[in-house]
C-alpha cells in the first residue's frame, strides 16, 4: 500500500498587502519580515507612506457616521464572521506567529485560541450594551423630570500594537472597536505585522462601511499622525515607556496605555504540600515565549522556610527546558525577538552578577537565543530588579514575614499584576488591599489573563484598562436625555 502523504505545513505568503479603507493595497514590498529563529527573510510586507496614512485617517473620519449607525446585530455578524474564519485558519495563524514572532508552536496555538475567544466575547458584548435610567426627582425643583443615558461611539480610534502578541493584542483593540461602532487605523509592530494583516484580510471579507478600518505597517518617522492627529478621538497604545511621551503629544484625545511590568509572585509558608504545582506554574510564568510578556514572572519571593526547596526544584526545572526551533512541538524556549533584545538582557545579567548576584543557571547567549536564567541575591538597585526584563530571567529571594513580602512587591515603579500562592484567606485579602497593582492573582502566577477581565496597570505600567467590556467603555461616551413631563 502507498504510504500516506505527510501533512502539509502551512506557509507564509510571499507578500502581504496593507489595508487602506478596507481594501488590500500593495504599493511596495519594502518591509522584510524575518524568521526569528533562522534569521532568514520569511516574507515581505507593504509599507504605508505619509500620504497613505493621511488617506486612512480621512477615510476613518468619513466612515464614523456609518459605523455608528450599524445595528448591534450587524456588528455581531461581523465579529462572528471573524470567529468562524479565524477558526478555519488556525494552523496558518499559528504558523505565522511561530515564524514572525519566534513563538513556540504550542504558545502560538494558544494565542490563536485567545484571538478567537476575544472576538467571540466582543460579539456577545456588541449586543449586550445597555443604558440606564436616572431618577432626577431628587427635590421639588426637579419634579416631573426623567433622565436616560445611552452610550454612543467615540469616533475614529488609533491603535499601536507591539511584537509579543501580534494577534491577540491587535484583537483587544480591533474587536471592541467594531463592537462599539468605531472606525480605526492600526499600526502593527514592524517586527511582527503579518498577524494583523491576516486579521485585515478577514475583515475585508465583511460588509463594514468603507473606511471603517486601515491596517498600516509604517516607518516610525511617518507614524506621528497615529498619535497627534486631532481627528482621532482615542489612542490605545501597548508597548514600552515611550507611551508616556506619546500621551504628552496626543492632544485632546483619550489615551489608554499598557506599558509593561515587573511582575512579582509570593510563595507563602503554607505551600509546602503544593510545591510541585507551584514550581510548575512559576516555570511557565517565567519562561513561556522566552519571557517576552508584560506579566511574565520576574521576581519570586519565597518564604524562608521553603526557600531552599523551591530554589532547588525551580533551578532543576529551568535547566530541563528545551530550547531551539519554535516550530518543533517539543520546544519550550524559543528566540527573543532580535539580537539587540537578547544582548540587552545578557548585559543586565552580567551587571547583576558583577554587583554580587548569584547566577544559579543560564545567562549565556547565542544570537537571539538566551538561556533560561535564574538568579538570587540580586541587588535591589540593579536594573534586573528595578526594570522590566522582558526576557527569560527570573530572580529568587527569601522573606520572613508576609507583610515584608508585600512591601517588597510594592517597592517597584511598575504595577501591572502580582501573584500570591497562599491558602490563608486573610493573607489573600491583605494582598488585594495592599498591593498597588492593576490586578492580584491568588493561587496562581501573575501571568494569568482571561480576555474578558479588566487588564491594565498603575504607576509606570500604564493608564486605563483593556478587556473587551472595559475597552468598549473607553471607545464610547455617555449621552444624556432629559425629559420633562407635560404639566
Amino acid at each position: 500500500m502507498p504510504r500516506p502523504a505527510a501533512p502539509r505545513r502551512p506557509a507564509l505568503a510571499a507578500r502581504y498587502p496593507l489595508y487602506l479603507a478596507n481594501q488590500a493595497s500593495q504599493p511596495n514590498a519594502d518591509l522584510e519580515v524575518r524568521d526569528k529563529y533562522s534569521g532568514e527573510v520569511a516574507t515581505r510586507v507593504a509599507v504605508a507612506d505619509a500620504e497613505t496614512i493621511e488617506r486612512a485617517i480621512a477615510a476613518a473620519t468619513a466612515s464614523a457616521p456609518a459605523m455608528a449607525a450599524l445595528k448591534p446585530y450587524e456588528r455581531r455578524a461581523v465579529l462572528e464572521h471573524c470567529v468562524a474564519r479565524f477558526s478555519e485558519r488556525r494552523e496558518e495563524l499559528a504558523f505565522s506567529l511561530c515564524v514572525e514572532a519566534g513563538k513556540p508552536i504550542k504558545d502560538a496555538q494558544g494565542e490563536v485560541a485567545r484571538l478567537i475567544d476575544t472576538f467571540r466575547i466582543a460579539a456577545d458584548e456588541s449586543v449586550a450594551q445597555g443604558g440606564e435610567i436616572i431618577n432626577l426627582e431628587i427635590s421639588a425643583r426637579t419634579s416631573g423630570y426623567r433622565g436616560f443615558v445611552k452610550r454612543v461611539p467615540l469616533g475614529p480610534c488609533s491603535f499601536i500594537t507591539p511584537f509579543n502578541f501580534p494577534l491577540n493584542l491587535v484583537a483587544h483593540k480591533v474587536a471592541p472597536a467594531i463592537a462599539a461602532g468605531c472606525p480605526f487605523v492600526l499600526k502593527p509592530s514592524e517586527k511582527t505585522p503579518v498577524g494583523a494583516l491576516i486579521i485585515g484580510e478577514v475583515l475585508a471579507e465583511t460588509d463594514l462601511p468603507k473606511g471603517a478600518f486601515s491596517i498600516l505597517p509604517c516607518r516610525i518617522e511617518d507614524a506621528d499622525p497615529f498619535v497627534e492627529d486631532e481627528r482621532l478621538k482615542l489612542l490605545s497604545f501597548t508597548g514600552g515607556q515611550v507611551g508616556w511621551q506619546l500621551k504628552a503629544r496626543a492632544g485632546r484625545k483619550k489615551v489608554v496605555l499598557e506599558l509593561g511590568g515587573n511582575a512579582a509572585c509570593i510563595v507563602d509558608a503554607d505551600q509546602r504540600g503544593r510545591l510541585d504545582h507551584v514550581v510548575e506554574r512559576l516555570i511557565s510564568g517565567s519562561f513561556y515565549q522566552s519571557g517576552q510578556s508584560c506579566i511574565k514572572v520576574q521576581r519570586v519571593l519565597i518564604h524562608a522556610s521553603l526557600y531552599d526547596e523551591v530554589k532547588r526544584r525551580f533551578v532543576a526545572a529551568a535547566k530541563k527546558l528545551k530550547a531551539g526551533d519554535p516550530k518543533d512541538p517539543e520546544t519550550f524556549l524559543g528566540p527573543m525577538i532580535d539580537e539587540t533584545a537578547a544582548k540587552r538582557l545578557e548585559g543586565w545579567i552580567a551587571e547583576a552578577r558583577k554587583a554580587g548576584a548569584n547566577v544559579l543557571c543560564g545567562g549565556k547567549r547565542k544570537g537571539r537565543m538566551l538561556e533560561a536564567t535564574v538568579l538570587e541575591k540580586v541587588p535591589r538597585d540593579a536594573r534586573l530588579d528595578r526594570m522590566e526584563a522582558f526576557g527569560p530571567a527570573t530572580l529568587l529571594a527569601p522573606f520572613e514575614d508576609f507583610d515584608e513580602a508585600l512591601r517588597i512587591v510594592n517597592d517597584s515603579d511598575f504595577g501591572l499584576q502580582a501573584g500570591v500562592f497562599t491558602n490563608d484567606l486573610a493573607h489573600a485579602m491583605r494582598a488585594w488591599d495592599t498591593l498597588v497593582e492593576g490586578g492580584v492573582v491568588v493561587g496562581d502566577i501573575p501571568s494569568f489573563r482571561v480576555d474578558n477581565m479588566p487588564y491594565g496597570g498603575v504607576k509606570l505600567s500604564g493608564l486605563g484598562r483593556e478587556g473587551i467590556r472595559c475597552a468598549i467603555e473607553d471607545m464610547t461616551e455617555r449621552r444624556l436625555l432629559v425629559i420633562r413631563d407635560p404639566d
